[in-house]
C-alpha cells in the first residue's frame, strides 16, 4: 500500500452520484487519487482486483451484486466505505465503529470525519479492519430479509434534505430506478419527494404487516386506506384517507383485500 498516494475505487449504479461522491472527495482528500469507478458490485470486485485501491467506497445497493456482497469478495484487502441511501444500515453494525457509511445525498460534514478515520487507519499501519465478520452479518441480513423494518428514510425535497418517518408514509409509487414517497405529518399538508432507490429494494426493508404491494408500481401503508372499490374486470381501486389521489389495485393483489 503506498501511503504517499492512497488509492480509491467508487461503485454506485448512478454515474451523477459516482461523479459527485469523486468531486467531494477531490475537495476532501487530495492526495487520495481515484483510479476506477464500478457500475455494480461485480465490475467493483474486477477492477479491484486489477488496480488494488487502498480505499473502495460501495453503494450498498446496486444491480447484480449488491455492494455488501461486493465487500465479502474484498474483505480485508481495502478500507470500506458504504454508501447507502438509507440510515437503517448504519444503526448496528456500522455504528460499532469498525465499518465506515456515508448516506446519500452526501453531506461534506460526514465525509470529512470518514476520511479523517480512514487516513488515521491507514497511517497506523499497513493492515486494514478486521471486518469480515460484520459484512458477513450485512450481506446475511440483505439475502434473509431479516434486518429490522425500515423505519424512517431520509430524501431531498428541493434544496432540503428531509427525515420522512415511515409511519407518515401513505403510498409509494415506482419511477424507474426511483421512487416516489407520498407522506403527511401533523404539520405538514400532503407531500412527496423522489429518493434513488427502486421500489423493489426498499419494499424488502418494510414491515409486511404494514405495508402491501397492490400493483407492480404501488404499495401502500394500510393504515392510510380508506376504502377500496371493485371493478368489473377483477381489478380495483384504492381510496386513501385525506387524500385525492385514487391507486390501482391490480387482479394480482386483489386478493389480498378480499382476505382482510
Amino acid at each position: 500500500m503506498n501511503r504517499r498516494s492512497p488509492t480509491a475505487l467508487i461503485a454506485d449504479d448512478e454515474p451523477l452520484l459516482r461523479d459527485s461522491l469523486a468531486r467531494m472527495l477531490r475537495q476532501a482528500w487530495p492526495e487520495l487519487e481515484v483510479v476506477a469507478m464500478a457500475r455494480n458490485g461485480r465490475e467493483a470486485v474486477e477492477q479491484f482486483e486489477a488496480l488494488a485501491p487502498a480505499v473502495c467506497f460501495l453503494d450498498v445497493h446496486m444491480p447484480g451484486m449488491s455492494g455488501v456482497e461486493a465487500a465479502r469478495c474484498i474483505g480485508r484487502r481495502a478500507e470500506l466505505v458504504f454508501v447507502t441511501a438509507f440510515d437503517n444500515y448504519a444503526l448496528q453494525a456500522f455504528e460499532q465503529g469498525v465499518l465506515d457509511y456515508l448516506v446519500k445525498p452526501v453531506e461534506s460534514a460526514r465525509l470529512d470525519a470518514t476520511v479523517a478515520r480512514i487516513r488515521e487507519r491507514l497511517l497506523a499501519s499497513n493492515t486494514t479492519s478486521d471486518n469480515v465478520a460484520l459484512i458477513e452479518q450485512l450481506a446475511a441480513r440483505l439475502r434473509t430479509g431479516q434486518s429490522n423494518p425500515l423505519r424512517w428514510i431520509r430524501a431531498s425535497v428541493g434544496t432540503t434534505v428531509r427525515l420522512i418517518a415511515v409511519d407518515e408514509i401513505d403510498y409509494l409509487r415506482s419511477d424507474g430506478k426511483y421512487t416516489r414517497v407520498a407522506w403527511r405529518n401533523p404539520v405538514d399538508k400532503c407531500n412527496d419527494a423522489l429518493i434513488r432507490m427502486p421500489l423493489r429494494e426498499i419494499l424488502d426493508q418494510l414491515d409486511p404487516a404494514q405495508f402491501i404491494q397492490i400493483h407492480r408500481a404501488v404499495v401502500v401503508n394500510l393504515r392510510a386506506v380508506s376504502h377500496v372499490v371493485r371493478a368489473d374486470n377483477e381489478t380495483a381501486s384504492l381510496h386513501l384517507r385525506g387524500r385525492d389521489e385514487v391507486l390501482p389495485v391490480s387482479r394480482s393483489y386483489l386478493h389480498l383485500f378480499k382476505q382482510m
